[in-house]
């Protein structure tokens, strides 16, 4: 077993046709993987090693794992469904497509192979950046999300320590300490007032968004002091920490955190030939799949699962949408297969 970059052991591509491929390694595809490997479903997990939460320390708000690093979390994910059976290779999808109707081996049955043939059990050809490929019965898309933040000066270099997002997952971290929200819209004046539950220290940069007097009135009441002023950048103390924000008239506002809503977008890399639809997120924050109950998608033979549809569930949040998504997958495999022997009965009865 080879061992990645980042320190993780990969396993090797198998050969022929597997029940599922779960492309994306964080909490909703390691779950899913779980559940199908569980089913006893030759399951094979595509990790391209770059989570979202990568730069927190810690995850928060999942009982029972309340504080464990996001790392440590993952590696006991791979671990376990290694256990029963399922892969965990490294690797960038390059392409994911739908397949021709293909002869079986030993990861699915002959009669499942008459039933791919009638249409009822399709197939899809992964290919990864390095040139390797596998076809599968089933996807999970678990690819996860990407933040795109605010085009402040200085803000990226904080990311996932001093700028966070989330009250839920950090804001224990940052109560009450020194605390400003950078607007980009209607959602931030909620964000605020989240934040305000965690700290008395709050500072809005309103950023050129617009305040109405109701809710001007209502920070007003919760203390929420509001900055109209421009912004030049974000200041780095000597520690390498925030020092504050620095307006464009040089006046430094001083903060120890700044929390951010970010503009939250699916990650689609590789996925474009499946022809997923998506949609927009409410007000404007976010792109994502689309999918139906468990994580099921129009396209046939296709779920999806975590922040790549839900694009605000939290880990647990996630682990729980992949693990639903892996049932019904392997719900589906099941009538399918049920489908074929019966197709291979009623032909052997036919040939008799």
């Amino acid at each position: 077993m080879a061992v990645t970059a980042s320190g993780w052991e990969t396993d090797q591509l198998p050969g022929g046709t597997v029940d599922a491929v779960v492309i994306g390694g964080g909490a909703a595809g390691l779950n899913g993987a779980l559940m199908l490997a569980r089913s006893r479903r030759s399951v094979v997990v595509i990790d391209s090693g770059t989570p979202r939460n990568a730069p927190a320390d810690a995850v928060h708000g999942l009982l029972g794992l309340e504080g464990t690093a996001p790392a440590e979390l993952l590696r006991r994910g791979r671990e376990e469904v290694r256990r029963y059976g399922g892969l965990v290779v490294a690797g960038e999808v390059a392409s994911a497509a739908p397949a021709s109707a293909s002869t079986p081996t030993s990861a699915s049955t002959s009669a499942s192979a008459s039933a791919s043939a009638e249409g009822n059990d399709p197939r899809f050809t992964v290919t990864l950046a390095d040139g390797g490929a596998l076809t599968a019965r089933r996807l999970l898309v678990a690819t996860g999300l990407r933040d795109v933040l605010p085009d402040v000066r200085g803000l990226a270099e904080h990311w996932g320590h001093g700028v966070v997002h989330c009250p839920y997952c950090h804001g224990w971290e940052v109560r009450d300490e020194s605390v400003g929200v950078l607007a980009v819209g209607s959602a931030s004046v909620h964000h605020a007032l989240l934040f305000r539950q965690l700290t008395d220290d709050l500072v809005y940069f309103s950023r050129g968004t617009e305040l109405d007097g109701d809710t001007r009135a209502r920070f007003a009441a919760r203390g929420i002091r509001i900055v109209d002023a421009p912004l030049e950048r974000v200041v780095t103390d000597r520690a390498g920490g925030i020092a504050g924000v620095r307006l464009a008239d040089g006046h430094l506002v001083a903060r120890r955190f700044l929390a951010v809503v970010t503009r939250m977008l699916a990650r689609t890399d590789g996925l474009e030939g499946l022809g997923l639809p998506m949609e927009d997120f409410p007000g404007g924050m976010g792109r994502r799949f689309s999918a139906g109950p468990a994580g099921v998608t129009d396209v046939p033979g296709v779920w999806v699962a975590g922040n790549a549809t839900d694009l605000t569930a939290q880990v647990g949040a996630s682990a729980a949408a992949g693990a639903l998504a892996g049932a019904h997958i392997n719900a589906d495999l099941a009538a399918a297969d049920t489908e074929a022997a019966l197709a291979a009965v009623r032909r052997d009865d036919s040939a008799a």
